[in-house]
């Protein structure tokens, strides 16, 4: 069967850590193999089908590295509440009204918004299994009617405090979640790793568990940590040790682990995540929406922590761009330090593309030969991204989504002049409206 290829042009292409001119990136079979000159390009490919993104610029796609995608439809519920009285006001209250349709809507509604904020890949951490795997085969078969390329955190969660939807014992947990990994495995648009959902709700038995399937799978596992104050407390008092020092007595703070959040640390656990080369979800708007308190970005960095970018659940942030979250990572941590120069636009640029990538382990957030053909054009011409002198601060500072006009995923364009091509915008907004309906 003859490759599918295709040629796309801009008069701008950021690789290479540049912007750069009159560029054209060759794409065959959803994967990018060259990237050059216009003319070049053209003559050499003279045959192929070209796309021309005249005024336009062309990003890496972003990667969100941490969200739950049916938490759209509990945006704005028990918004300016406390953490734990927007836990049980929105997500416990509302839960066992999610069927698996209800799902399914819910992750149409997430993964679809993302993609118009130039969102292609997302890390999906769901948790609604109802005793099984259907409702994770929803999400999956939201973001393949969509486009999206999808990491399924897979969560195992035990604490008899959850709802009953979330519970399942630690051999179900992991036979359901090898099941779903090794049905999907070699699909490039779905990996499934392991996600434990935290040391306040997960067993150490769980914790452990996850991290040995994530060992046995060969991929990386999901742990919320140290998000507030009361998880950290609760591990002192219950195993007499700060959370990541607890995590690590199990044995599982590794290269493997992406850790979310991250917010109540000691110096000593961040010099013990950077000495074990973990990985950062790091959700900046999330954190302040439910006043969780200031990662230590710096420091952690600085340590050897590798840190991507996640929106968390559009319930608890509300919005879902990683373009937001690099501009809201770098105002908060400037402002938090009194320092204007602690962080820069092109590290939290790197966190919402490439590096996001690598914690996933999937070669993508990059324009480069070898890696997957994800990337997004913004309009040269949008208001927010005037005066061209500063193109590239202006992506972090000031992008708003009306700059945002295409988006590729694995080659297939799934958004196109800012309108969805996958699935009708319209149906999913009417579909989420009468679900809600029924809800009173």
């Amino acid at each position: 069967m003859r490759a599918l290829r295709q040629l796309f042009k801009a008069d701008q292409v950021y690789e290479g850590g540049r912007f750069q001119q009159n560029r054209a990136i060759l794409v065959e079979d959803g994967r990018i193999v060259e990237t050059g000159e216009q003319s070049l390009l053209e003559r050499k490919y003279s045959r192929t089908p070209t796309f021309d993104w005249t005024g336009k610029a062309i990003l890496p796609g972003t990667v969100n590295a941490h969200n739950h995608s049916f938490q759209s439809l509990l945006r704005g519920i028990a918004a300016d509440r406390p953490f734990l009285e927007w836990r049980d006001q929105a997500l416990y209250k509302y839960t066992p009204l999610l069927d698996e349709e209800a799902i399914y809507i819910g992750a149409l509604f997430a993964f679809g918004e993302m993609l118009k904020y130039g969102v292609t890949t997302v890390s999906d951490f769901f948790y609604v299994h109802d005793g099984g795997n259907a409702r994770d085969e929803a999400v999956i078969r939201a973001a393949k009617d969509l486009g999206i390329r999808i990491v399924l955190a897979r969560t195992m969660y035990d604490w008899n405090g959850a709802p009953a939807s979330y519970r399942e014992t630690v051999p179900d947990a992991v036979k359901r979640t090898r099941k779903l990994a090794v049905k999907y495995q070699g699909d490039p648009m779905l990996t499934v790793h392991p996600a434990p959902h935290s040391p306040h709700a997960a067993s150490p038995e769980m914790i452990q568990a996850g991290h040995r399937l994530a060992q046995e799978l060969d991929t990386p596992f999901h742990i919320h940590v140290a998000e507030e104050p009361f998880e950290v407390e609760e591990t002192l008092a219950k195993h007499g040790l700060r959370t990541v020092h607890y995590l690590d007595k199990l044995g599982v703070v590794d290269e493997r682990m992406i850790a979310v959040h991250l917010v109540w640390l000691e110096d000593s656990e961040i010099r013990l995540l950077g000495q074990k080369r973990t990985g950062l979800a790091y959700c900046p708007s999330s954190n302040m929406f439910l006043s969780d308190g200031v990662t230590n970005i710096p420091g952690l960095l600085a340590a050897g922590v590798r840190v991507g970018l996640g929106t968390d659940g559009a319930c608890s942030n509300n919005r879902i761009s990683v373009f937001e979250e690099m501009r809201m990572c770098s105002l908060l941590q400037k402002v938090t330090r009194l320092d204007g120069t602690c962080i820069n636009a092109r590290q939290v640029f790197h966190m919402g593309t490439k590096a996001g990538g690598e914690l996933l382990r999937l070669p993508v957030g990059e324009i480069t030969p070898g890696y997957r053909a994800d990337f997004v054009s913004v309009d040269l011409n949008d208001l927010s991204l005037s005066p061209a002198t500063e193109l590239f601060n202006h992506i972090v500072y000031s992008l708003q989504p009306t700059a945002i006009k295409d988006v590729v995923v694995d080659g297939k364009i799934v958004v196109g002049d800012g309108r969805l091509f996958t699935v009708e915008e319209s149906s999913i907004v009417r579909k989420v409206n009468a679900l809600l309906s029924k809800w009173g």
